[in-house]
């Protein structure tokens, strides 16, 4: 009688972990990645049209960390291929998330809490070595997205180089297609404090990387951490790495005294990948007027992102607020967008919907050559320039 205890005990412990891993992961992106869909103005048929000519580039997503097909239309999320197509995207950035505290807000965490990322990768069931590894995350990540390119070279190619994105820009001049995958990282943590690594990334096909994330980390500090620091002496030798290798620097999630200071020291275009302004949006990890002069005397461009911490709501005239606040301050010329898309936000609409954006452009009265240059080419510019390593850019 005990045993047959223990085995019906052990069979609905099976059965809940079998349940836990298959279910679980689509479950938790579903309550995390949601589309709120609502009060969306109409699309005319002359947004339509535009829409189609665009060449659009998006600065974020973090599409890579969830347990799903990118080539495959998903039934939850806001990225995959198809949507991608659907929504006329030339470029999108593809960001790796390596760690995320438990009880994460945008105003202190610490970087020793427990970490969720871990959980998800011992819940995805993904390679061993992710599970106690920041750094193989990342690299996972990066592989995932090449193995999704080599399956689908005629539909999304990754971008390494000048030349991939002069090929890309070529190939879709002819037939409409691929799609560009280019591979970020949200925070440096994922180096593990260890300078040779990022070499590791690089080879990888890491082109952009944010310092910090949601904590402070060894090479500077979060706006949502503890101490909220400059950079630290390892984290100044790893901005000067990354411009010389030809990897852009990103500031978001980055303290106010660390973006200063990257802005003092920089080279090359910065860029903030994805957030909003602190004028139509008064959240802290949106940038000051300051910062924003910084970014663009550098050259570089602002993602704005479509989620409630970057432009206080969800809706695109929100969102184009902040971009006008831009235009107003520097130039249209350091305008993007930068979704944060599948980044455990509420967004309006998802890849395959962002003509709202355009839409949302023309009812603020932008010229068709500004839109043009805030969808993609202001993005495009400072990507294709950025990544050529020092001494070879053109």
């Amino acid at each position: 009688m005990k045993m047959r205890i223990i085995r019906i005990a052990l069979l609905v412990l099976a059965l809940a972990l079998a349940i836990f891993f298959v279910f679980g992961p689509g479950i938790a992106e579903r309550s995390m990645n949601q589309i709120e869909g609502t009060g969306l103005p109409e699309v005319t048929e002359e947004a339509l049209a535009l829409h189609a000519t665009l060449t659009i580039v998006d600065l974020h997503s973090d599409t890579l960390m969830w347990k799903r097909n990118p080539l495959e239309r998903a039934d939850r999320g806001h990225v995959d291929l198809p949507r991608l197509i659907d929504g006329n995207v030339t470029l999108q950035v593809f960001s790796s998330v390596t760690k995320s505290p438990a009880g994460l807000n945008f105003d202190e965490n610490s970087a020793d809490a427990r970490d969720n990322m871990t959980l998800m990768a011992i819940g995805q069931l993904q390679p061993y070595p992710t599970w106690g590894s920041l750094l193989e995350r990342s690299r996972w990540h990066a592989s995932r997205l090449e193995l999704a390119a080599n399956e689908a070279p005629d539909a999304l190619r990754t971008i390494r180089s000048p030349a991939d994105v002069d090929a890309l820009l070529a190939a879709r001049n002819v037939t409409g297609r691929p799609i560009g995958g280019m591979f970020s990282v949200e925070g440096l943590h994922n180096l593990e404090g260890r300078a040779e690594n990022l070499q590791r990334l690089y080879d990888d096909g890491m082109r952009m990387a944010g310092i910090t994330h949601f904590f402070d980390n060894e090479l500077a500090g979060s706006m949502h951490g503890e101490e909220k620091g400059g950079l630290t002496d390892f984290g100044r030798e790893m901005v000067r790495e990354m411009e010389e290798l030809g990897i852009i620097v990103d500031i978001a999630h980055c303290s106010h005294q660390c973006v200063s200071e990257v802005l003092a020291m920089a080279r090359r275009p910065v860029v903030s990948s994805h957030g909003g302004v602190q004028a139509t949006c008064p959240v802290n990890r949106n940038l000051t007027d300051d910062e924003i002069r910084g970014v663009a005397a550098t050259g570089g461009v602002i993602g704005v992102g479509y989620f409630d911490g970057a432009v206080c709501d969800t809706s695109p005239a929100s969102i184009v607020a902040a971009m006008q606040h831009i235009v107003d301050l520097v130039g249209v010329e350091h305008v993007a967008l930068g979704s944060d898309y599948d980044g455990s936000v509420a967004v309006g609409f998802d890849t395959a919907n962002v003509v709202h954006v355009t839409q949302a452009l023309m009812d603020a009265g932008f010229s068709e050559e500004d839109i043009r240059a805030i969808m993609g080419l202001n993005a495009l510019r400072v990507l294709r320039t950025g990544i050529a390593p020092m001494g070879h850019a053109n």
